[in-house]
């Protein structure tokens, strides 16, 4: 049984090697005696500019336990419980046709990986393109506007986080969490982030590992298809019966339904279905830049560029009073490029991505205002999707065409003044910019939001709504518009055998949770079915 010990603490200028003589100091024995040394989490300590430190949490094993407990009492101390990963039970109802996962972000990509290792053998539709491929299309689309509205940002292997951050915080607690995280480790990405505070990937790394994640699948007797768009579903009595692709029908009766937050005509086709769902809040904004520098001095002050520190990131709320609505930082992107994000013809959206390095200038974070059922236009399950997809042509409209994208640096928006020229920050969204007001494709209670927002923000990080500051317009995926309404089994209410899953479905928000979701609904086809037998 390993014994775990927290609060060990480094100065900024300790090696990492030296966490054995910490502990060895702690508990009063040799460094030599402490065996088997694993970091369990990491953080950093930079409360006092002057002082930063790094915290551990650590695991060890010793060949006499009982005897360090004897001699100390101390409460960051104790032993560590060995838990075993829960086993899934198969169930014994025969399965007449292989089970079907539609979409390759994390939830499907990960329902796919356990529903294939535990032999269900499952078939997967992608509707854009392999990671690779994709990843070509995409970058043509940011060098010259010409959007492929089948393989994008949005869709394709890996989902809208292989072009993200690739973050890995969640705030959710589940077993599962470090099931995902093993998996990615095994498929490529950097053992550091099993313990680092706020892990993440990057998209350079991610899609190495999501391509790795595929051929595993494959190798376990699934079933993938790119470029493949489901059409329809085909139900009799309430019951899936089949589904199109491309044009073929395709015998299926269990399908994980992981489409992600913008496959809006997959949203639009299951309303037509009669598939109950729910209008659900998001949030809007733009996206907001600073120098990365900026952003490391507020965080590190005199140690800003150490070799220990990574680039900082923040997180900012704000309850706007005057306005009542909820302003905070979403997917902040240390070192990192504001992007296209679009996936229908001349409707504009932005995201933020960086790479494993976070090493470019600017720092970038979607700067959002909450919107819910009370601002869309009427009852419809899709009136949330149908706001967007208003203040996105919008966007486009005013930026003048061809995914060209609406700026307003920070000072002109605060005095509604439209920018002449840049100050400090370049943005580094392409195809290209144009200096409007955004106030042009936003409602107006996000505007006054964001103005109050910044303004507080300011206070938080000195420079935050510095004059020369860069906003781009707009960020409207936030989340899903939607909820898949479903069972206890995690079953749609109204059509069994679907199982909705993940982001797009409106019960997860990011990679880990999104992942975890798509690893409960393939549990549940797994406790009910035996495995599919080709």
């Amino acid at each position: 049984m390993p014994i775990r010990i927290n609060n060990i603490i480094l100065d900024i200028d300790e090696d990492m090697s030296l966490l054995k003589n910490k502990i060895a100091k702690k508990l009063k024995i040799s460094k030599d005696e402490v065996e088997n040394l694993r970091i369990i989490k990491e953080s950093i300590d930079a409360r006092k500019k002057d002082i930063i430190k790094f915290n551990y949490c650590v695991d060890f094993q010793h060949k006499n336990e009982k005897s360090i407990f004897n001699k100390i009492n101390d409460k960051d101390v104790k032993f560590e419980e060995c838990t075993s990963t829960e086993e899934v039970v198969h169930g014994n109802k025969l399965m007449k046709s292989r089970p079907v996962v539609i979409g390759m972000g994390p939830a499907g990509l990960f329902a796919a990986l356990l529903l294939a290792k535990n032999g269900y053998k499952p078939l997967v539709f992608e509707r854009g393109e392999a990671v690779d491929k994709r990843t070509e299309t995409v970058e043509r689309f940011w060098a010259t506007g010409e959007l492929n509205t089948e393989s994008n940002v949005q869709f394709g292997e890996g989902g809208a986080g292989a072009f993200s951050d690739g973050k890995l915080t969640t705030r959710i607690k589940d077993r599962r969490c470090d099931f995902v995280i093993d998996e990615l480790i095994k498929a490529g990405a950097p053992q550091e982030i099993a313990y680092m505070g706020k892990p993440h990937v990057g998209t350079d790394i991610l899609k190495v590992v999501v391509r790795n994640i595929r051929e595993q699948i494959k190798a376990l007797g699934g079933e993938i298809h790119f470029s493949s768009k489901l059409e329809n579903i085909i139900q009799k009595e309430g019951k899936i019966r089949a589904i199109v692709v491309n044009g073929n029908e395709v015998p299926c009766e269990n399908i994980i339904m992981a489409i992600g937050h913008s496959s809006r005509d997959t949203y639009e086709m299951l309303n037509a279905l009669g598939v109950a769902m729910a209008q659900k809040p998001f949030a809007i904004g733009v996206r907001i830049e600073h120098p990365q520098s900026l952003i490391d001095f507020n965080q590190y002050g005199k140690y800003t560029g150490h070799p220990r520190l990574r680039a900082a990131d923040y997180r900012l709320t704000h309850s706007s009073e005057k306005i009542d609505r909820s302003v905070y930082s979403f997917c902040m992107c240390p070192g990192g490029e504001v992007v296209a994000a679009s996936s229908e013809e001349k409707r504009l959206v932005v995201n933020g991505m960086s790479y494993h390095a976070r090493d470019k200038e600017n720092a970038n974070s979607a700067i959002v205002v909450t919107v819910g059922p009370k601002d869309f236009q009427d009852n419809s399950p899709l009136a949330g999707m149908e706001f967007q997809r208003h203040y996105e042509e919008l966007a486009y409209k005013i930026g003048g065409g061809n995914y060209v994208a609406p700026v307003q640096l920070v000072g002109d928006f605060l005095n509604d003044k439209i920018s002449t020229k840049l100050g400090t920050v370049t943005p580094s969204y392409k195809p290209g910019y144009e200096f409007v007001q955004l106030k042009e494709c936003l409602p107006i209670y996000v505007t006054e939001a964001l103005k109050d927002g910044l303004v507080n923000f300011d206070k938080k990080i000195k420079g935050f709504a510095d004059s020369s500051a860069v906003m781009t317009g707009i960020e409207t995926r936030t989340s899903a518009p939607v909820r898949i309404e479903r069972t206890e089994n995690l079953q749609s209410v109204s059509l069994e055998g679907l199982y909705p899953a993940g982001e797009g479905a409106g019960f997860a928000g990011g990679i880990v949770s999104a992942a975890v979701d798509g690893l409960k609904v393939a549990e549940s086809i797994i406790k009910e079915f035996g495995p599919f037998n080709i």
